[in-house]
């Protein structure tokens, strides 16, 4: 690894890379919309995975017909808030990773589309005190969502870091889109996309542990 450029702050994508919300959310925002008259299926959401939270619902109301509107996602969150306690999945590596990443003195930061509101649930429910970031962007900080690039230059100047000399860990092909866009690097993991896919998007690394990314681009 001596050859290679060790990255200074680590931009951690949320949902897909540290929990997997999906179930939780899919069911929070599915019976949110039933409120609009929106019957949605599951799987209706899956392509609107990574590009913020009011597309992610709105995206979905939208092929009904119904016009997205910010009550949508408040309701989704209050439901979301209820079931994520029980319902929300963290991975093994979440706490470990970004402790061990800490303890090295490597910065960490967030950048997740989701709404601040949801964002600091899922930090809650991963058992970290939010201290240990050097920056926390979610999608209520930015206007335009991933692919654009917007999230993670805003952590990375939040975190007092060049582009060049940051990693983003991703899950999502609209994230790989927007790493790329910000000029870093960007490792993901095989939680929402095949390996295939995430490799063909440009993904520098692909993996099912992200405990790896410690070895393939630490010295630890």
């Amino acid at each position: 690894m001596s050859e290679k450029k060790i990255p200074k702050l680590v931009i951690f994508d949320m949902d897909g890379v540290l929990v997997n919300s999906e179930g939780a959310f899919r069911r929070a925002c599915s019976e949110a919309l039933l409120q609009w008259g929106v019957n949605a299926r599951y799987d209706e959401f899956q392509p609107f995975t990574g590009m913020g939270d009011a597309k992610y619902i709105g995206g979905v109301s939208e092929q009904y017909g119904v016009p997205y509107v910010e009550e949508m996602t408040d309701v989704s969150y209050k439901l979301y808030a209820e079931y994520a306690p029980t319902q929300l999945k963290v991975f093994d590596w979440s706490k470990k990773i970004l402790m061990k990443l800490h303890s090295e003195g490597v910065k960490i930061a967030i950048a997740s589309s989701a709404g601040a509101y949801k964002v600091d649930i899922n930090i809650s429910c991963i058992g970290v005190d939010k201290s240990i970031f050097s920056a926390i962007v979610t999608g209520s900080d930015v206007e335009k969502k991933k692919p654009a690039p917007d999230i993670f230059l805003a952590a990375a100047k939040m975190a007092g870091e060049d582009p060049e000399n940051c990693l983003v860990i991703e899950d999502a092909i609209s994230g790989i889109q927007a790493a790329k866009a910000a000029g870093m690097r960007v490792a993901t993991v095989t939680s929402s996309f095949t390996a295939e896919e995430l490799s063909n998007a440009g993904s520098d690394h692909v993996t099912d542990d992200l405990m790896t990314v410690c070895h393939r681009f630490f010295e630890f």
